[in-house]
């Protein structure tokens, strides 16, 4: 490898930022300057510039760069509700993320994967079930959205005044939540209240709180444009709206699907002018070549390209990649932080938080002295639903079989039968099946639901789905229910875990479960986290961040984006699970909320602080998840039944008392105009505080109201 010079300016740590790209930048030829334009940006050895992928995933631990721990999927660490223990996962990923980066630089390995720019978190709202892609999200509510995705930026980014840790990516942006087989060519279109109520609001929040230094493009249009070569979205919103700074980069083709599948542009080199002259920056992918092509048509000069690429470098400086090693302080973390004894324990953590107990008549918890207990289903003994997608590796994944086994006495019998495939159409091995449960058993255990063979990305590995990485239908998959009713008729108690990354259609499945225990796809120490839920050691306090409805028939369809009849804010059918619900071991109780006003004024707007009494009423220690609510009681437009505005997780002693405060500030009291204007009319608000929903009978919530004035 050709030997780098150092003595330029832009390695001169004693001049700003923006001195030291100018003068980079300014050096570079116009074919340099493009080719660092692409994701796989070639050396410049002349001036000292190394090789750097761009490409590289943290959805839920390092990805696709060998070992790292292995969280659990993005829509399990929403389930837990816990801002704090989120930014906590984000901090430990982004740790190893640095180790690996410089390690693989002591081996001259500049590959992809192994960079500091992530592609990550994925905050599209997950407003469909079918959406194959849900599992990577926090769920369908923009507000719950919005502060895990903060929290997450934060955590992968850090708090260094002088460097970054690494780049966060909030994506797709914006308007994008499936049909997968369509994001190459579909136009979503919203009204303008849909817009600003529910598709931006997260976006916003990423860049002005997060400090996001990235964002990634949609593939699809929205409202005509597509989405990574949007003069609206990119330019007038994204950067002179809400001050974006950082630099935009494409979804992996989406630049090619200007000519060849949205038909907006006729040529890779119109295509690839449109892109950078409205904000996009980085083409993941290769379109970008032809900008010499497009600077000799005319199409776009080479200052409007020196934009994008200053943004490009400015990044690369605040990562620390032309300072020495010592200069940095993120440079410093040892490969052994790599699946670190305090990562996994951190593993096991979200995957206990994330747990959601669906449904318990007693059945549980289990005790560790049964003689016999079966544990049957195929996903008892797999690793792949530990897994999710867009996953790094680890050497020691526990199945949930592996948990149960290590949590028994080891005077318990353990029976162990896959029982059926996952979702092809075998028959079910009724006999075995039968002797083994029946004739071996105190306790059944059924672990069963999806994999990312039946739900995922387009052309991501999802070769069962028969959506193209959708689901077609959300029940149980293969004979998943044959088999569930065939345990029932042995008459043992009936503990169902759930494997997925989104919600199933249970409503025949749950006369037939003792108890059911969603777990999400769980990560590497997901077999024992499932394993402490049962027997006890952990009393579960997840929640869910998707409504579970009672069937296909309540969802408006899949390519309709208007919100009118989706997710728990304007779905006017009743759920069979909703978004917020969770069950616990123990009982909570909710005194009345009070407020520091009975009433605001638009003249001299000020913070509401609500606060509410919690206590635990129940024999066990436990978490409570005490969510906010509020309801516009008076509006003469549109806008949700309500809307989720606080949450907090906290842990109570049985007995005990705490008191929990929020503040809402101006801006989550607002409905929006035709226009999309954002307005407090005069009326009544309605505040719900409760372990759920204020409709939710087992949430327990409290109200009280507040008045605004002109």
């Amino acid at each position: 490898m050709p030997q780098m010079k150092t003595n330029h300016p832009w390695f001169d740590m004693s001049l700003d930022v923006e001195n030291r790209v100018a003068a980079l930048v300014g050096d570079m030829t116009l074919r340099e300057k493009i080719a660092q334009m692409l994701h796989k940006a070639p050396p410049i050895p002349r001036l000292g510039i190394p090789a750097y992928n761009w490409w590289n995933e943290c959805l839920h631990g390092v990805a696709r760069a060998g070992r790292a721990t292995v969280f659990p999927q993005a829509i399990g660490m929403a389930a837990a509700f816990n801002e704090p223990l989120l930014f906590a996962v984000a901090d430990a990923i982004s740790d190893e993320a640095r180790a690996k980066h410089h390690q693989a630089l002591r081996q001259n390995n500049r590959g992809m994967y192994f960079g500091l720019t992530y592609w990550t978190p994925n905050i599209n709202l997950f407003r469909d079930p079918r959406w194959g892609r849900g599992q990577e999200t926090y769920g369908e509510d923009p507000y719950l959205t919005a502060r895990l995705g903060v929290a997450f930026c934060k955590g992968l980014q850090g708090d260094n005044p002088t460097y970054l840790k690494l780049v966060a990516t909030p994506k797709h942006y914006v308007v994008h939540s499936g049909p997968e087989p369509d994001r190459h060519s579909f136009d979503a279109i919203v009204n303008e209240r849909d817009l600003r109520e529910t598709y931006l609001p997260h976006f916003k929040a990423c860049v002005q709180e997060g400090g996001a230094w990235s964002v990634m493009g949609a593939y699809n249009r929205t409202l005509g444009e597509p989405c990574c070569g949007s003069p609206r979205f990119l330019q007038k919103i994204l950067r002179e709206e809400w001050g974006f700074r950082g630099y935009v980069v494409s979804d992996c083709g989406a630049i090619l699907d200007f000519h060849v599948h949205h038909k907006v542009t006729q040529s890779p080199a119109e295509s690839a002018a449109m892109a950078v002259k409205n904000g996009c920056d980085l083409n993941c992918g290769e379109v970008y070549t032809a900008l010499l092509d497009a600077v000799r048509q005319g199409l776009i000069t080479e200052a409007e390209i020196d934009v994008s690429v200053k943004r490009l470098f400015e990044a690369r400086i605040r990562l620390g990649m032309f300072d020495p090693e010592t200069a940095v302080p993120y440079a410093s973390l040892p490969p052994s932080v790599v699946r670190c004894p305090k990562h996994t324990d951190l593993a096991r953590q979200m995957a206990r938080e994330s747990i959601v107990l669906l449904k318990n008549n007693g059945a549980l918890p289990l005790s560790k002295d049964l003689n016999e207990i079966a544990v049957i289903g195929p996903n008892a003994l797999s690793d792949i639903a530990l897994y999710a997608n867009y996953n790094g590796f680890s050497p020691q994944m526990v199945t949930p079989l592996d948990g149960i086994l290590g949590k028994v006495s080891v005077g318990t019998q353990v029976n162990y039968h896959k029982g059926c495939d996952l979702w092809r159409d075998d028959p079910v091995p009724v006999d075995e099946i039968v002797w083994q449960a029946r004739a071996c058993s105190d306790a059944i255990v059924a672990v069963l639901g999806n994999t990312t063979e039946l739900e995922g990305e387009e052309g991501g590995g999802a070769a069962a789905s028969d959506g193209g990485g959708d689901r077609v239908a959300i029940g149980l998959p293969g004979r998943q229910l044959e088999l569930l009713k065939l345990l029932h008729a042995t008459g043992r108690p009936l503990i169902l875990v759930l494997l997925s990354g989104s919600a199933i259609d249970l409503a025949e499945v749950e006369p037939y479960a003792d108890a059911i225990v969603l777990a999400w796809y769980p990560g590497e120490q997901g077999g024992n986290a499932i394993a402490d839920v049962l027997f006890g050691d952990y009393n579960p306090a997840g929640r869910l961040p998707v409504t579970f409805v009672k069937s296909m028939d309540q969802l408006p369809d899949f390519r309709d984006y208007a919100m009118k009849g989706r997710t728990y804010r304007f779905m006017e059918d009743e759920p069979l699970y909703r978004f917020g619900f969770g069950l616990s071991y123990t009982s909570f109780s909710y005194g009345k909320p009070s407020v520091n006003a009975t009433s605001m004024s638009a003249a001299a707007p000020h913070p509401v602080t609500v606060s509410v009494d919690v206590k635990n009423v129940g024999q066990r220690d436990g978490d409570e998840v005490v969510q906010l609510y509020v309801s516009d009681v008076k509006a003469t437009v549109p806008v949700p039944r309500h809307h989720l505005e606080g949450f907090q997780r906290i842990h109570l002693k049985a007995g005990e008392t705490r008191t929990v405060i929020f503040t809402l500030t101006q801006e989550q009291w607002v409905c929006y105009t035709d226009e999309g204007q954002p307005m407090i009319e005069p009326g009544e608000f309605r505040l719900s505080v409760g372990g759920g929903q204020p409709d939710d009978p087992n949430g327990g919530a409290t109200s009280t109201t507040l008045s605004w004035t002109a």
